[in-house]
């Protein structure tokens, strides 16, 4: 039963002299700022991530003291790594591997979705569907729209 106990504690983590590396997309997974490991390696690709001010691949060796800036959604992700590891550990366990410098979430009322209906209240009607696409921005006011069939 010690192996469990070895997730906690350090299972699986490097012990972070500076010639040991790991992957950028298992850090980031291990340390869980992305869901799956494939997320990471997406992320990557796509140019979310930087590593000391540089866009890397998937496959960059990330060591203690570099920085990582993610993007993630609304907001960007900005830790130093503290301990490498390559397994994926807890939350409690995983905090402990970086310092997080991000910068505060944006509050939750401020990105309130656009356009939502009560529950039960039916369909919407085309005048409801017009005012909620031009909430939502996809209709530019109606100056392209012209009248079919007159």
């Amino acid at each position: 039963m010690a192996s469990g106990n070895d997730k906690g504690t350090g299972g699986g983590a490097a012990a972070g002299q500076s010639g040991e590396s790991v992957r950028i997309d298992s850090w980031i997974w291990s340390v869980r700022l992305v869901k799956t490991r494939s997320m990471g390696a997406t992320a990557c690709k796509g140019g979310h991530v930087r590593v000391n001010g540089h866009n890397v691949k998937p496959s960059h060796s990330v060591r203690v003291g570099d920085e990582v800036r993610l993007r993630q959604e609304n907001r960007e992700r900005i830790v130093i790594v503290k301990r490498l590891i390559s397994k994926r550990v807890g939350a409690p366990a995983a905090v402990e591997c970086y310092v997080d410098n991000s910068p505060p979430p944006p509050p939750r009322e401020a990105v309130a979705p656009a356009g939502l209906r009560d529950r039960g209240t039916g369909r919407p009607t085309k005048r409801d569907r017009r005012e909620m696409e031009r909430l939502r921005g996809l209709m530019d006011g109606g100056a392209g729209q012209q009248p079919r069939g007159r």
